[in-house]
Formats: C-alpha cells, structure tokens, sequence
C-alpha cells in the first residue's frame, strides 16, 4: 500500500497475521482488492498471508485462518500490512522485531492496521512518522512511543509507510490504493459493490460522538484525554477554557449530567480497564499511567467504579481466553 508501486500488476501484498488480530480489519482490506480484480477481469492485486509458523491464526472472535507462509519463507512483498487488535504485545518478541526490521532493510514499506503500530514502535520503525491506530489505544501507544506522530484518522499514507484504525476504515484504505493505482471510476464502482458511504477521506476521525453543545465542554472533554496519566486540576480545566469552576461545574451538570470530577475520574478508569485487559503493564504501572499515586488508591478507586479490583478482572479474563483457546493442543500451538 505503498505511495507508488514498484512493480507492474498484479500488485502484491503481504499481511503478517499475529494471534488476537481482527478479522474484520483484514477481510475489509482484501475485500475491496478482490472486486476491483473481479470488476476489471484482470489480476490487478494479490495478497499472501503470513503467520509466524505458517499454521492457521486465531482472530479475536475465536475463528482460525489458515496461512500461506511462515516468517522463514514468506516472499519479500513491495508491502507488508502488521495486523493485530487485542493485545498486540504478547506477540512481540526479537525474532519478529529483527524480521520486521529484515523487511525494512530491504525495502518493504510497513503498515499497521488496528493495533499493528504498536509493534512496528516497538521494531523501532515508525520514529518521526505519521500514524493512526484504533482510538483506544492511542492514549496509550502516545505515552509508550512519543516519538511517533499517533494521530485520530481513519487511515494515513505516507512514503514511509501506512496505517489504518482497524475495521471498515480498512476498506477505506484499500480503496484508496485502487483509486490511486487505477483511477476513480474503478475505485467508485468497488465502493458501489460493498455498499461502502462515500465522503471518508484520511483525515476523517475515526469516532462521531455527540458532541456537546457548549465548545468549551467539547475542548474540556479533549484535555481530560490528553491529560489521563497527570490529570489536571478542575481549576486549571477552569483556566485553560477561561470560565469560572463554578460555571464549568454547571456545563457538566446540565449537559452531562455529571460533575467534571466524576467525569475525568470515569475516563481514566476506563482507560486503566482497557490497560488490564489488552497490556501486560503491572497494577503499579496502570496506576500511575492513569494519573493514581499508589496502587491502593487506584484498586479502590476502581473497584468502586467497576465493581471488582484490578486483579480480579485480570483473573476474570484470563479464565475467559483460556476457555476460548481451542481445545486441539496441536492448534493452539500452531495459533
């Protein structure tokens, strides 16, 4: 998905599958390359599915794809798309980083789709660049890669690389390859046929939340976000917005139906559930990168908020993937 090809049609592409990876992502991706090849009854695109061991993968809805290629013998692609979602660190180790920086070495232009930057970031590979990955995880990949530009958008190509949110942002990307490669009226007619809205440019945000009334709530609502690991005093939110704590009490009241206490306190719980869930961080560090002081304040906090405590929901999950995992040994090893 590079800017320009290197090489005539039909145009190859890698996708490197690792465990947990959304399923939904990748097939909205290879979709939209399907029809145009159907439409213009030529091989314009063809794509090669990688795991780590060649076996079938397990995506986050419990279902396994099969592979095509192994990271031994996976042919060296113009393009190779990281593909992951929950949990993307548990299949980060040396041997995938050093192949993954193998590819760069060698011109291959990566992408993530989903949470696939993260270990792009993690290779080394994205530094300076420009990046999108699913908007909960962004607060987190901003803190662990600050030296990548981790923006909200739909999808984002650049000559270095590409990066899409996951889901049906994926067809957005992918359409824009065919548009790019082989003009509009091919691109329009495959948008057509996957009865795709039109009007989803890069740049569109990932999420179309309701947005409050009053702007000032809209940007107070933005600095909480910004600010979940050193949360800002309600009085400087006051000053940042220049009203009064009194009126920007009342703001959240009317529109909210909450106070901006309660309001920030939610987001970094919320925050702190999806670090328990999908990082191997421990409790201290999901404290502090939520803004806690210690790890008791933070357990309290969240037990009253979730009604459990960090570590029973860890427990909780962990009894969930393990009744999930398929019960033939062989298949979980090759997963």
């Amino acid at each position: 998905m590079r800017l320009t090809p290197s090489v005539p049609s039909p145009e190859r592409l890698g996708f490197l599958l690792l465990p947990r990876f959304a399923m939904v992502a990748f097939f909205s991706a290879i979709e939209p390359l399907r029809i145009a090849n159907r439409i213009s009854g030529r091989p314009l695109f063809q794509w090669d599915v990688i795991s780590r061991d060649g076996g079938p993968v397990t995506a986050s809805n419990g279902m396994a794809l099969d592979a095509g290629y192994s990271l031994s013998n996976a042919p060296l692609t113009p393009s190779l798309a990281v593909c992951s979602s929950f949990a993307p660190d548990e299949a980060i180790d040396e041997v995938l980083l050093d192949w993954l920086r193998a590819r760069a070495a060698h011109d291959c232009v990566l992408g993530g789709m989903d949470t696939g930057c993260v270990v792009l970031a993690a290779a080394g590979l994205l530094d300076d660049q420009t990046v999108t990955l699913h908007w909960e995880s962004l607060p987190e990949f901003r803190s662990r890669f600050p030296r990548v530009d981790a923006v909200e958008s739909l999808y984002e190509v650049t000559p270095e690389g590409f990066s899409c949110a996951g889901g049906s942002s994926s067809i957005d990307m992918s359409l824009d390859l065919i548009r790019r490669r082989h003009g509009d009226a091919l691109a329009e007619r495959v948008r057509h046929q996957l009865l795709h809205d039109q009007g989803r440019r890069p740049a569109s945000r990932q999420r179309d939340p309701q947005m409050p009334e009053d702007p000032r709530l809209t940007r107070a609502l933005a600095l909480m976000e910004a600010n979940l690991d050193t949360p800002l005093g309600i009085g400087e939110l006051a000053d940042a917005l220049e009203v009064s704590w009194r009126r920007l009490d009342r703001l959240f009241l009317r529109q909210l139906g909450t106070s901006p206490q309660r309001a920030y306190l939610a987001r970094r719980l919320g925050h702190a559930h999806r670090l328990l869930r999908e990082t191997r961080h421990s409790v201290m560090e999901i404290a502090l990168a939520c803004g806690f002081g210690s790890a008791s304040s933070f357990t309290r906090a969240f037990r009253r908020h979730h009604g459990l405590t960090p570590s029973a929901l860890r427990r909780r999950e962990a009894d969930r993937a393990s009744q999930e995992a398929p019960s033939d040994p062989e298949l979980s090893n090759r997963a």
